[in-house]
């Protein structure tokens, strides 16, 4: 019983074995895809398919790419689709490109298509905007005109691609820049607001005349003012904000002229309290010198004296505004 039982074992397992050495066989080998291949007219043989699976490049994905090429009439190298497979690249994608340009009567080159997908574009949508081309839709730019009236405009420009220019060339973001840039210039040299609400038109021809579209990856086909509204007047705000400058400016200077007098008066104030600090300085240098005699300046005490009686004398009771004579002031 044992021997038969050993039997049985080393025949389940040789025949394990020999499945998955077949299972291996049929991985390493894509009948199938080979099959499929030779029937389609887009032969490959076997070596080359084992040779892809030690490349570490699926069959299938080549295989099928290669097989929607000749059935649409292209001839791609085998070696062109797995360098590209290999360099990260879409392999289906630019292969759908290609048809899809053939079948549109648009020159695309593999080279070109393969170098537009590994710099990151869509190389199918491109193709499929330049048979239906795109509209793009700026954001509501602002303007002044020379009459200081604001204006907002919004623009839909229509694009489709430029093949050649789709590796290294500049975007949609440009294309709005530009076309931003060309509306702010339209509307600023125009000398009214009314001139740019007649003609619209006017913008768009002026904008489309200046090539923006140089260095892009597009085509502009149109520029078309999608709508035009009425800001504030711009230029009456600066305005006033320069005559509100223009009177701070005047107020500061007066403040500062105001000040410069009040110090000259304080200053004068000065000089005079300090002329009268004099006085009896010399009076007294009068009396050591023998200049002045006693009965002298009596007699100035009492001219004095009368001088501030008549004045007292003379003034109204009721003004504040004459202060008192101060003994001893002429």
């Amino acid at each position: 019983m044992s021997g038969i039982a050993f039997d049985v074992i080393g025949a389940g397992g040789l025949l394990i074995l020999v499945l998955g050495l077949l299972a291996f066989l049929f991985y390493l080998v894509p009948v199938p895809l080979w099959i499929a291949a030779w029937a389609s007219g887009a032969y490959v043989g076997l070596l080359t398919l084992i040779a892809m699976r030690l490349r570490r490049v699926p069959p299938s994905t080549i295989i099928n790419a290669r097989i929607s090429a000749v059935k649409a009439g292209l001839d791609i190298p085998l070696n062109d689709l797995e360098a590209h497979f290999l360099a990260g690249g879409n392999v289906v994608r630019v292969v759908n490109a290609m048809i899809s340009a053939d079948k549109a009567s648009i020159p695309l080159a593999f080279k070109r298509a393969a170098a537009i997908d590994l710099a990151g574009r869509d190389v199918l949508e491109a193709v499929k905007m330049s048979v239906i081309p795109k509209v793009i839709e700026t954001p509501r730019i602002a303007a002044v005109a020379r009459d200081g009236i604001q204006l907002m405009a919004v623009c839909r420009v229509t694009v489709r691609t430029n093949i050649d220019r789709l590796v290294g060339g500049a975007g949609e973001e440009t294309i709005i820049a530009r076309v931003g840039e060309g509306m702010v210039s339209t509307i600023g040299s125009s000398l009214s607001h009314k001139d740019v609400l007649e003609n619209p038109d006017h913008i768009s021809k002026h904008v489309l005349s200046k090539g923006l579209d140089a260095g892009t990856a597009y085509e502009i086909l149109s520029i078309d003012i999608a709508d035009v509204d009425v800001g504030s007047n711009i230029g009456a705000k600066l305005q006033i904000d320069q005559a509100n400058a223009d009177k701070q400016i005047a107020q500061a200077k007066a403040e500062e002229r105001r000040a410069m007098a009040v110090a000259l008066e304080q200053e004068m104030r000065a000089r005079v309290v300090e002329s009268e600090a004099e006085v009896p300085r010399a009076m007294a240098d009068a009396f050591r010198q023998g200049q002045l005699g006693v009965m002298d300046y009596y007699r100035m005490r009492n001219i004095q004296a009368d001088t501030a009686m008549r004045d007292a004398i003379a003034a109204p009771e009721s003004d504040p505004s004459i202060p008192p004579p101060r003994p001893g002031q002429p």
